[in-house]
């Protein structure tokens, strides 16, 4: 009996050792039979899209798997560890709730359709193109910033997934990848109204008349899932006056990633349009002058000291 105890501890020792090296075999194993079925399949994938979503759905697929077989391994001594695992989870979530909630932000994401690699979005204050999505953070191509007109800058950024569950979520390319935008023109006063009213639309129509169509069709299908009001999609012109000059607003839709290119267009039209239309149509503007200041001589009366 004196060796009854020895012998039993060294036996569960070699048992606990086998296990090890079995869920460590298991892992290599699955690395690299990922790597070897994802090399070629994803070969196959000329889209990029797709070839990322792919390649994350492999990689989750083998883990998961992975995890259910070491877990099996370990199946007979898990009831033991239970209470340990109960009291050593409560004091893990306190200490990661923050990584608690980014998983639980993933989830949402991957399950949710809040966005998906490819899509314009503002998350988290931050606004670019989502280029990854991973199970604690969104990776983006950030745009705007010091930059004007939507365009990159430069900076990848990445945002803990736990900013979808606490902030409004800005997706400027899902269901709806186009924008309602706007282009002021002052125009002066005792320019002709008609005139100024038809150049502008007929600009507008020309830049922006296919976007509007095929805004118009995707809003209808829209109108189907969501209880959305008729928008109108066509470019419209807008006059408001005050004492200075007249305000022509451009309305027009256009891609979430044509603004600046789209704004350009319509502002070189409208100048070429209305040089070509003047006197009868003329661009309204502020003017300031400056004058050298006149030498001022200052004569005191008062007495000196005082």
């Amino acid at each position: 009996m004196t060796d009854f105890w020895p012998q039993l501890e060294q036996w569960l020792l070699d048992r606990a050792a086998g296990k090890l090296v079995a869920a460590l075999v298991i892992l290599l194993v699955t690395w690299v039979v990922v790597r070897l079925i994802r090399r070629p399949l994803l070969a196959r994938i000329a889209d990029s899209g797709t070839r990322y979503r792919a390649r994350k759905g492999i990689n989750a697929i083998g883990w998961v798997t992975a995890m259910v077989a070491v877990a099996a391994v370990f199946s007979d001594r898990l009831g033991q560890f239970t209470v340990v695992f109960g009291v050593a989870g409560a004091g893990i979530a306190f200490a990661l709730q923050e990584v608690i909630a980014s998983i639980a932000g993933w989830v949402a994401v991957s399950l949710g359709g809040f966005y998906q690699v490819g899509n314009r979005v503002q998350l988290g204050g931050i606004k670019g193109d989502v280029i990854d999505v991973g199970l604690l953070r969104t990776t983006l191509a950030e745009v705007g910033e010091w930059v004007k007109g939507d365009l990159y800058n430069g900076r990848i950024v990445r945002v803990a997934n736990s900013f979808v569950l606490k902030e409004p979520v800005h997706n400027y390319s899902g269901d709806f990848p186009f924008l309602w935008d706007e282009l002021s023109v002052p125009i002066r006063h005792g320019s002709d109204v008609a005139t100024t009213q038809t150049l502008l639309e007929g600009i507008a129509d020309e830049v922006c008349g296919a976007y509007a169509q095929e805004a118009s069709a995707i809003w209808a299908k829209l109108s189907k899932r969501y209880p959305l009001e008729p928008a109108s999609t066509s470019p419209m012109v807008t006059l408001v006056f005050d004492e200075n000059w007249m305000t022509f607003t451009v309305r027009y839709v256009v891609r979430f990633d044509r603004r600046r290119r789209t704004k350009h267009l319509l502002s070189t039209q409208i100048l070429t349009e209305v040089a070509r239309q003047a006197p009868k149509v003329s661009l309204a503007a502020t003017a300031m002058e400056l004058f050298p200041m006149t030498p001022l001589h200052v004569v005191s009366d008062a007495p000196e000291g005082a």
